[in-house]
């Protein structure tokens, strides 16, 4: 299903619909550019729309507002502290300066932003960081109702939620009957569905032609500039020219077994992301001599799957972060024994999914599971269910621990052992083994009526039955591609700007290396290089470009 005109020429062609995507086509419609968005899947909005939407932006207007103090310095000093060189100075720099204006200007479009209060960054402890928040926004509330036929292709499902509503940020995930009947009459949405919904809004109000089905598969030259791509839609395979540029906002790679394999600096199974991220805009940047960069990293993330089959007839996943934060709960390995601080935020967790014992050569830490009790379930209930609620029959259980140990495959005096040890430290309220609760991000997940004390994070497992969940080694998108200059304009092997090619969001090379500043942290550059793509793109314009438009300098 696509817009009601079809074009065969823009100015500015936009292959992806998610968040960096659709920021791009509205920064270039703004620009005065007319624009084509082309989404490979029958939805629009990608892995945005999965996501809580969440945008990590330090220094930001929302923060100053309530009187958090940050600083350009102080974000800089932060993301080089974790960059360990790989972030360039340069990327992370355009995107800290470029918030302040991107924030502004979003204010002039549907897209409203506000802050998520008290949320700490993902390592608060280092030079820059800011254990009280402040630099992670979220959308607002935002009613489908003006976007007509457009709000049945949405991707994902509805949530109706603020992350504050949500059990990642204190709440219990589930609104009071009333309110939920309000928002659901009036299609209100929150998260990443508001997200794409406000930005496709502002999109479509500015003119831009979206076209849903249809894949890019090469990008087209003329004299050394990208003049258009060849797209394959439901019917038949066409080309479409971009007078000024074409900017690849086509997500990760992460689908694609061969790029994984080849590229990841460890092994993942079952991607939180959505299917369509086969690595289309890297293979398209490959071939026309893009230079590459960040090409092991990815936004690593813990999940379990679910039974059944999702809307994209794969099997569901569900992102495990609060489940082995709460008190009652730890994670340990296939030896039965703890590996890691539980507590820590999912991206970091990638690194303990990747240890390779030099003796084995096996990954020391895959498989692992989060293992937990019935006062956990009680306390704080778990994948999808309330407090209380009855335990998903699919999760295993025991009414011992050595009976545990047996169902999912290690020791059981190993597992006695591991419980019996966390039971000691958990009622002292340290962790000597793995410092989990000595960050003041640990626990902010975790049991907010404790936070910030022990009770957020620690407890002994002591009540049958038992419980283990199996964790996979994922990502929520790949992270690698493209080297862009800082104005997202795509760079060829010998260093040079690729006339016509711009990246955004999870095709390009992640700006910020392989950090995970906070909530939000893949969001974030997401919209920051999206606006400064459409931007860019927009500015190119030329008399030769546009026939009989007086003459404008290339920016």
């Amino acid at each position: 299903m696509n817009s009601s005109t079809n074009r065969s020429t823009y100015d500015v062609v936009v292959l992806g619909s998610g968040a960096s995507g659709l920021c791009a086509a509205l920064a270039a419609a703004d620009g005065g550019a007319t624009v084509g968005v082309f989404e490979k899947a029958p939805v629009v909005g990608g892995t945005t729309c999965l996501s809580s939407a969440v945008a990590w932006m330090p220094n930001n207007r929302y923060a100053r507002e309530q009187g958090v103090q940050d600083s350009r310095a102080d974000a800089l000093a932060y993301l080089q502290s974790l960059s360990n060189g790989m972030i360039l100075p340069e990327m992370a720099e355009a995107f800290v300066d470029t918030i302040p204006e991107l924030l502004d200007w979003l204010e002039t479009t549907p897209l409203k932003m506000s802050l998520v209060p008290g949320y700490p960054d993902y390592h608060p402890e280092r030079p820059g960081g800011k254990p009280g928040g402040g630099r992670s926004i979220e959308p607002q509330l935002f009613s489908l109702e003006g976007l007509g036929e457009w709000a049945g292709r949405l991707g994902g499902t509805p949530r109706r939620m603020l992350v504050g509503e949500t059990p990642i940020g204190g709440g219990t995930g589930f609104l009071p009957p009333e309110k939920g009947r309000e928002r659901e009459e009036h299609q209100v949405e929150g998260l990443g569905r508001a997200m794409v919904a406000a930005l496709l809004q502002g999109c479509l109000e500015r003119g831009v032609e979206v076209h849903l089905g249809e894949r890019a598969v090469e990008l087209r030259l003329e004299d050394g500039a990208v003049s258009g791509v060849v797209l394959e839609g439901p019917q038949v395979r066409h080309e479409v020219t971009a007078r000024q540029g074409v900017v690849l906002a086509t997500g990760g790679f992460e689908w694609d077994k061969d790029l994984a394999r080849d590229f990841l600096r460890g092994p993942i199974s079952h991607p939180a992301s959505v299917p369509t991220n086969t690595g289309d805009g890297l293979r398209m940047a490959m071939r026309i001599g893009a230079s590459l960069g960040n090409m092991r990293e990815a936004w690593w993330a813990p999940v379990c799957t679910l039974p059944g089959e999702n809307a994209f007839g794969t099997q569901p996943v569900y992102l495990v972060q609060r489940e082995r934060t709460v008190p009652h709960s730890i994670m340990v390995n296939r030896e039965g024994k703890r590996f890691a601080n539980e507590a820590a935020n999912y991206n970091a967790m990638g690194g303990a999914f990747h240890e390779l014992d030099p003796t084995s050569f096996d990954y020391r830490n895959i498989p692992c599971w989060v293992v937990f009790d019935a006062r956990m379930m009680e306390r704080f209930g778990g994948f999808g269910t309330a407090p209380g609620e009855p335990v998903p029959s699919w999760i295993m259980r025991s009414d011992s621990v050595a009976g545990l140990a047996g169902l999912i495959g290690v020791p059981a005096d190993a597992l006695v052992e591991t419980i019996e040890r966390w039971n000691g430290h958990a009622k002292q309220g340290s962790d000597p083994d793995f410092g989990r609760g000595e960050s003041s991000f640990d626990g902010f997940v975790g049991n907010r009526d404790g936070y910030p004390g022990a009770d957020s994070t620690f407890g002994p497992l002591e009540r049958a039955p038992y419980y283990a969940v199996e964790l996979h080694s994922s990502t929520l998108g790949t992270k690698g591609g493209p080297r862009t200059t800082p104005s997202s304009e795509v760079l060829s092997v010998d260093g040079k700007v690729i006339p016509g090619l711009f990246a955004a969001g999870n095709v390009m090379a992640g700006p910020t290396g392989m950090v995970y500043g906070g909530a939000g942290g893949t969001l974030g550059p997401g919209l920051v290089f999206g606006y400064l793509a459409g931007r860019t793109a927009a500015g190119r314009t030329t008399a030769e470009a546009r026939p009989g438009s007086p003459t404008v300098l290339l920016a």
